[in-house]
């Protein structure tokens, strides 16, 4: 069985591995830069999905004519028996919320393991619609819910029952019927933890892969929905919609603070997933032969990625500016590769040197994309194990030299310098939900979540030189013993200098911070694409657009769903890709 450090080694040969460095990968900046790529975890799933031609049906379609009531897709996977249950409600345009704090939705749907019998089902009936109010059992992996598009869901059935195709141009100003509030898993609630769902459920056994698959059934149930109301509203001038066009919906998505902490409480975790984002770019660029072939594709998905952003539409000026500077980036690096395209390693210095992170990051994303043979058999390896493990024995000056070496940035930090400790993380009482607070303004630091990383390590590091002068040979355990409240920062440091990447290089609880940054890393990781930042604070996004349709599968797939483009208003392909 091929393992991570035989594929890592088997690189090395004569050639180093040019893994870029931490200092570089690991700013939070360039991580808020980040694309979705072919190690996205929706990529991942699809192509399982796909090349193990799952059979997903309906084993019950309990709907009335306005599309409220049960439904269940049966999925039979090659190691496991598992069933989708979504629960349509009529829900008021008054009460539709997408904040946490909602209690009432339009959908609410879970994923079980094995049959679901009557009696189950009552039970998941009674509890689903509540959502954290409510409480399921270890057979269920996911809970979720989401609400309509105020603007596309009448409107698409208006127009099928017209017996017209919905205007593309307008798809793609939201390009989704229902987004999702919130997706749970990992043991929430009452499912099943991920230590189960990884050595029990091979199907779902890649981070994050029950969650991104609810979200892919939920987009493919949208698209059954409103061509069911439509068919009963009017069943004689009724036509189905466009499959190039049902492909071109996605699953809209809004995703706020809640997602920040796990980027800094899982440094394993994010570790491995840059890792092999990395390794892949290091094996390109060891391996990568640039042929006439290669060139030209290399310069159709850069022009699919200019058409793609120049069709996402956004409000917010920071996220326009961002736009406009990737549109120029797109063009500065056709441009350049026109001139000779001989290296990657070459046209990525130059990237480094002419392009914003963001056009720099895409950079990465389009190279990925053209060396599959080299890239997808990674997506093995985005788990890891998540113990710190604190070693008591390490000589005190082992540990002040991890401390220089591999937690420089935070040491080059001002701490004292004004604003540098101005905000502190807290989770609501409320919503268990995690905010930001004012350190001058609000109280409640005694509670503050603890993901200030950089700052600890300095208070560590200035204690620990403080207890060397007196105790130079002493062990960690003697310090431990001396500073216990350093414990966990400790743990930390002594772990994550074991790995490539994992911590952010950031002061978290700096006043000019950005959450938006850490979002826009983990729902690059995730494969969302197409952002529109509603404050600092929160952002809308789209999930599979573009992806294949459950009837797609057992059909041909070339996985050529990257950045994907509206389809023409009056084409009339089924063609699975619908870019150029």
């Amino acid at each position: 069985m091929t393992t991570l450090t035989t594929i890592q080694n088997s690189l090395r040969g004569d050639h180093a591995l040019p893994l870029r460095p931490a200092d570089q990968v690991m700013k939070l900046e360039r991580l808020g830069a980040l694309h979705q790529s072919r190690l996205s975890f929706m990529r991942s799933i699809v192509r399982r999905m796909m090349r193990e031609r799952w059979q997903i049906s309906f084993s019950r379609f309990d709907l009335d004519e306005q599309g409220y009531g049960t439904a269940i897709y049966e999925i039979k996977a090659p190691h496991g028996l598992f069933n989708f249950v979504i629960f349509s409600n009529y829900l008021s345009d008054e009460a539709r919320n997408d904040r946490v704090i909602a209690t009432q939705w339009d959908l609410t749907m879970a994923l079980v393991d094995g049959e679901v019998d009557d009696l189950y089902l009552e039970k998941l009936h009674q509890n689903v619609p509540k959502q954290e109010a409510g409480r399921v059992d270890s057979r269920v992996f996911v809970l979720s819910r989401a609400n309509r598009s105020a603007r596309n869901f009448n409107y698409v059935v208006d127009n099928l029952a017209r017996g017209q195709q919905p205007d593309v141009q307008k798809i793609a100003e939201v390009g989704y019927l229902y987004r999702t509030t919130a997706v749970y898993g990992s043991g929430k609630l009452g499912m099943a933890d991920w230590e189960k769902v990884q050595t029990r459920y091979p199907d779902f056994a890649r981070p994050f892969a029950a969650e991104m698959f609810v979200c892919l059934m939920l987009r493919n149930f949208s698209l059954t929905q409103v061509e069911h109301i439509a068919k009963h509203r009017a069943p004689e001038q009724f036509r189905p919609m466009r499959a190039d066009i049902k492909r071109y919906f996605g699953i809209g998505n809004s995703t706020g603070l809640g997602m920040a902490p796990y980027l800094v409480n899982h440094p394993h975790l994010i570790n491995q997933w840059v890792e092999m984002r990395e390794l892949a770019l290091g094996r390109v660029r060891v391996l990568g032969q640039i042929d006439p072939r290669v060139s030209e594709r290399f310069d159709q998905l850069l022009q699919r990625c200019k058409l793609h952003t120049e069709q996402t539409m956004t409000e917010d000026s920071w996220q326009c500016r961002n736009n406009q500077q990737v549109l120029d980036d797109i063009q500065a690096l056709r441009q350049q590769a026109k001139t000779g395209l001989k290296s990657w390693d070459d046209l990525i210095s130059w990237s480094e040197e002419h392009c914003s992170l963001q056009g720099q990051e895409l950079l990465v994303s389009v190279i990925l994309e053209l060396y599959p043979e080299l890239v997808d058999d990674l997506e093995d390896y985005q788990a890891a194990e998540e113990f710190m493990d604190l070693d008591p024995l390490m000589p005190l000056e082992q540990l002040k030299e991890q401390i220089e070496t591999c937690y420089s940035w935070a040491l080059d930090i001002d701490f004292s310098a004004p604003g540098a400790k101005d905000i502190f993380w807290y989770r609501s009482e409320e919503k268990m939900e995690p905010r930001l607070g004012e350190s001058a303004a609000d109280q409640g630091q005694e509670k503050q979540m603890a993901l200030g990383v950089g700052y600890a390590v300095r208070r560590c590091y200035d204690q620990l030189c403080e207890y060397i002068e007196q105790s130079p040979n002493h062990t960690t355990a003697r310090f431990m013993v001396a500073r216990p409240k350093r414990r966990g920062i400790v743990r930390r440091i002594q772990s994550m200098c074991r790995c490539l990447y994992g911590d952010i290089q950031a002061n978290l609880l700096d006043r000019d911070i950005l959450p938006m940054h850490l979002l826009r890393a983990k729902l690059a990781f995730f494969g969302v694409s197409k952002f529109d930042p509603k404050s600092k604070l929160w952002v809308r996004n789209t999930m599979f657009q573009g992806a294949p349709l459950l009837e797609d599968i057992g059909k041909s797939f070339n996985d050529d769903w990257f950045m994907p483009l509206a389809p023409e208003q009056d084409s009339g392909s089924d063609n699975i890709s619908a870019n150029p």
